[in-house]
C-alpha cells in the first residue's frame, strides 16, 4: 500500500458503509476539503454507491461493491472510516485493519466481548490506529464536565447517575420499526446500539479506573401486541381506525413532519433524491416496514433498563434508558468529595454546586451556559472527524480522542449488563 505525505495534503479516506452514519462523517471532507477527502466508496447497494460517488466526486473506478474489491485495488488511501451495520464491524474491520489501513469505526465496536478482543489483538499486531465514534465525547456539553473533573473541581469522584430520554417518535422509528428493532436481526441490543455512548462517557470521566461488577434490569413494556388501543391496525395508513390522533402515525411523523427522513424512505430511495408524497404515502401503506404499527411489529428489544457499576476505586454509577417519552434529552449528575455537577445536554447548562454555610440555601451554585451548535448528538460529529484526522496526521490526541483501548471498559459494561439482566445476578467483570 502507498501512503502520501497527508500531513499538508487533505487525509485521502475511503468510505466503507454509504449510509446516514457514513455520510455525517464523511461530509466533513465537504467543510474541510483542505484537511479530508473522500477518495474511496466501498458500498454493495449500488444505489447508495452511486448516491455517496457523486456527493464526493468520487470517480467510479475507485467505488467498490465489496471489502475484498477495494484491498486488492490497492488504491492510494490513508485510512477508512467504518459506517458499515453492526453485524458488519468485525468481518469488515479486521481484513481492512490487516491491509495495513488505520480506521475510523462506527460504534458499538462489536456484538460481543470475543469480538472486541478479536479487533484490539489485531490493532496491535498490524500496528494500526482505530478511533470509535463516541462523539458525545466531542459535545462541547461533556468536554466541559470532563475538564471540571480533571480540573478537580467536584473532588474525587463518589457516583455518577446518567439518562438517556429517547423521543416516542426516535424510538418508534429505530428500536421498534426500525433496523435496530430486533437484536436476532441485527445484533445490537438496545443497551449497546444505542447507550453505548453513555457508558463510554461514565468510563471516560472516571479516566481509566477499570469496571469492576454489573448488574441491570429491564424489559419490553410498552411497545407489544396487548398494549394496542382498541381500533388499532397493523399498518398505519391501510387498516387503522385512530390513526388521526395516534401519536405514533407514519403519516404525521415521516411525511407531515418530516422526521428520520435517512430511515423512512430507505426501501424507495432507489426512485431518486425528489420523493414525491404520493409515493410515501404508498410505501407506507405497503411493504414500508416504517408504516407499521408499533404496537404490532417484529421488535424484541427493551424499552427500559437501568445499568448499575462499582469500579475498581469503589465508585458507583447508574445509567437509566428510558424509551418512548414526549421530550428527548440525556442528563447526568455527578458527586464528589468537594462537590455536585448537574446538567441537561439540550438544555447546554450545567451547574456545579458547592457546600456553603454562608448561603441561605446552605450551598453555592455556578451556572455554566454553553454556546453548542444545533448538528447532531451536541455538536459532536463533525469534531470528532476533525480530531480523526489530527490524529492521522501524527498531532496529538485530543482530551476527548476515543482510541481503541481507551473505548473497552464501556463495552465491557454493555456486555456485562446484557448478562446480568438475562441472569438475573450481577456480573463480575475480569480483565
Amino acid at each position: 500500500m502507498n501512503k502520501p505525505d497527508y500531513v499538508q495534503k487533505p487525509l485521502r479516506v475511503a468510505l466503507v458503509g454509504a449510509g446516514n452514519r457514513g455520510t455525517v462523517y464523511s461530509d466533513y471532507s465537504l467543510h474541510e476539503p483542505g484537511q479530508m477527502k473522500i477518495a474511496a466508496v466501498v458500498e454493495p447497494d449500488e444505489y447508495r454507491r452511486g448516491y455517496a460517488a457523486k456527493r464526493y466526486n468520487v470517480p467510479e473506478s475507485d467505488c467498490f461493491a465489496s471489502v475484498q474489491d477495494f484491498i486488492d485495488s490497492n488504491i492510494e488511501i490513508d485510512a477508512v472510516i467504518n459506517a458499515t451495520m453492526d453485524r458488519e464491524h468485525i468481518p469488515t474491520a479486521l481484513p481492512i485493519l490487516k491491509a495495513g489501513y488505520d480506521m475510523l469505526l462506527e460504534k458499538p465496536i462489536c456484538l460481543d466481548r470475543n469480538g472486541l478482543f478479536r479487533l484490539y489483538d489485531y490493532a496491535q499486531k498490524y500496528r494500526r490506529k482505530i478511533m470509535i465514534c463516541h462523539v458525545l465525547r466531542y459535545a462541547p456539553f461533556y468536554v466541559e464536565i470532563k475538564k471540571r473533573i480533571l480540573n478537580g473541581d467536584l473532588g474525587e469522584i463518589i457516583n455518577i447517575q446518567t439518562e438517556e430520554n429517547v423521543s416516542y417518535h426516535h424510538f418508534a422509528t429505530s428500536f421498534v420499526r426500525g433496523k435496530w428493532g430486533n437484536s436476532d436481526v441485527c445484533g445490537s441490543k438496545i443497551i449497546m446500539q444505542k447507550c453505548c455512548h453513555d457508558l463510554d462517557l461514565i468510563t471516560w470521566l472516571k479516566s481509566g479506573v477499570a469496571p469492576r461488577y454489573v448488574g441491570s434490569l429491564g424489559g419490553l413494556k410498552k411497545y407489544r401486541p396487548e398494549n394496542a388501543p382498541a381500533g388499532s391496525g397493523l399498518r398505519c395508513l391501510s387498516d387503522c381506525e385512530i390513526e388521526e390522533t395516534c401519536p405514533y402515525s407514519a403519516g404525521k411523523i415521516y411525511i407531515e413532519n418530516g422526521r428520520w427522513p435517512q430511515y423512512a424512505w430507505t426501501s424507495i430511495e432507489h426512485l431518486g433524491e425528489n420523493l414525491t408524497t404520493e409515493a410515501k404515502i404508498e410505501s407506507l401503506r405497503n411493504g414500508n416496514p416504517y408504516g407499521r404499527c408499533v404496537w404490532h411489529c417484529d421488535n424484541n428489544v427493551e424499552d427500559h433498563q437501568a445499568v448499575i457499576v462499582e469500579f475498581a476505586d469503589g465508585t458507583t454509577a447508574v445509567h437509566i434508558l428510558n424509551g418512548g417519552v414526549p421530550k428527548p434529552c440525556r442528563t447526568i449528575h455527578i458527586t464528589g468529595t468537594r462537590g455536585e455537577l448537574l446538567g441537561t445536554m439540550e438544555d447546554a447548562l450545567i451547574e456545579i454546586r458547592h457546600s456553603n454555610p454562608g448561603e441561605a440555601n446552605g450551598f453555592s451554585t455556578e451556572k455554566i451556559n454553553l454556546d453548542i451548535r444545533e448538528d447532531m448528538h451536541g455538536g459532536g460529529d463533525l469534531r470528532l472527524v476533525d480530531d480523526f484526522v489530527k490524529f492521522m496526521k501524527g498531532k496529538n490526541p485530543s482530551i476527548s480522542c476515543t482510541n481503541l483501548k481507551d473505548s473497552i471498559y464501556g463495552h465491557l459494561i454493555g456486555f456485562a449488563a446484557i448478562d446480568a439482566m438475562r441472569d438475573r445476578k450481577i456480573v463480575e467483570i475480569s480483565i
